[in-house]
């Protein structure tokens, strides 16, 4: 859509990770360079964690891009509350090693075996978690076990586990000694800052050949920052909508003031839904009577609480709110008037029933 009005070759602000926008700030070129030193050492467990949409997995498949499948075979699965029943069949999966049928022993057997034939043939093996915040202290244990297999005094398996920052507590539960005693690196990716933010805009547009058209002002990358904290996914998210934004209005320029309007369009859509306050109802006011108090919206009304099946009651409700509730108001105001007069005439009668009665009983 805008792409052809800003003259791009692609979408710069896509959520997927993808390699080819790789940013190399500070904190991603550190967390690079303790993936490539694990990756050298060969054994072991690398742990790298950071908010979400940092740019953890972007990292991940950058490096994997990097290496040669002639020497390296990866395997990455995306943990989501795995048993540890459920690891080692993963695991088997993931390098594409049959596991049918299989015992845990079997399991067990079945992966040595094939991690013994990769370096037989002069290759290595590579297991990359993701969102391992998920694992179990029972799924990592299994992790742990797997990386106990050697062919002489060469580990055959090497794992990343890339997680969110609640990974971090986990690995220090006291469960969790024996792994950390196996992690030689260890790392968080923290967001961009101010600069990073700006630098970080600029080179995923020339990525897909921008020409200054759009145009960002200074105030813009300001508040774009202050809205993001630096965060890449959220980042591309606000900036995808600029964009539109910019091109829906035939703009060549990105403002401050138009970042902070779409921003505020943004916490609108995503803000909970607000309730529609009860509209004032009348109260009738009689001489001996208590007021009426307000009525509550008809779905607040406990459906149980009626004498009528649930299904009736829903569709008088939906009923009712089809109906205009200005309309409904003036509606029950003729009725209180109605009600008020027929009760001033049974009061006044009850009055009189009494006068009549009291001569009686005194003659008595």
């Amino acid at each position: 859509m805008y792409e052809t009005f800003f003259k791009l070759s692609g979408k710069p602000f896509q959520l997927n990770p993808d390699p080819a926008f790789f940013y190399g700030s500070r904190g991603h070129r550190r967390a690079m360079a303790y993936l490539e030193y694990g990756l050298h050492q060969s054994e072991g467990f690398i742990v790298i964690t950071g908010e979400v949409g940092a740019g953890k997995t972007t990292i991940v498949r950058s490096l994997l891009e990097q290496l040669d499948p002639a020497k390296v075979v990866a395997a990455t699965i995306v943990s989501t509350q795995i048993d540890a029943s459920d690891m080692l069949r993963m695991v088997a999966g993931a390098f594409g090693v049959p596991s049918r049928n299989l015992d845990k022993a079997g399991l067990l057997l079945a992966i040595e075996t094939y991690l013994v034939s990769l370096a037989a043939a002069g290759k290595r093996a590579l297991l990359i978690i993701d969102e391992a915040q998920n694992l179990s202290a029972a799924a990592v244990e299994e992790l742990r076990m797997l990386s106990n297999f050697q062919l002489e005094d060469h580990a055959l398996l090497q794992s990343f586990l890339v997680g969110q920052p609640e990974f971090r507590e986990v690995m220090q539960r006291a469960e969790m000694q024996q792994l950390r005693q196996r992690v030689i690196a260890s790392y968080h990716l923290g967001p961009l800052d101010l600069q990073e933010t700006r630098g970080y805009i600029e080179h995923r547009l020339r990525h897909v050949g921008w020409n200054e058209d759009p145009r960002f002002e200074p105030g813009s990358f300001n508040a774009i920052y202050g809205h993001t904290g630096g965060i890449p996914r959220t980042i591309n998210t606000l900036c995808d909508r600029l964009l539109l934004a910019a091109y829906l209005g035939e703009s060549h320029v990105v403002t401050e003031a138009q970042v902070r309007e779409v921003i505020a369009e943004l916490k609108e859509e995503f803000a909970p839904p607000r309730a529609r306050p009860a509209p004032g109802m009348g109260r009738a006011v009689l001489a001996g009577v208590e007021p009426v108090a307000a009525l509550p919206p008809v779905e607040a009304l406990a459906v149980e609480r009626l004498r009528v099946s649930p299904e009736l009651a829903n569709q008088v409700a939906g009923m009712a709110g089809n109906y205009d509730l200005q309309r409904i108001e003036a509606r029950l105001a003729g009725l209180e008037q109605s009600v008020s007069a027929t009760l001033a005439v049974l009061n006044q009668l009850l009055q009189a029933v009494r006068r009549d009665a009291a001569p009686e009983e005194e003659t008595r």
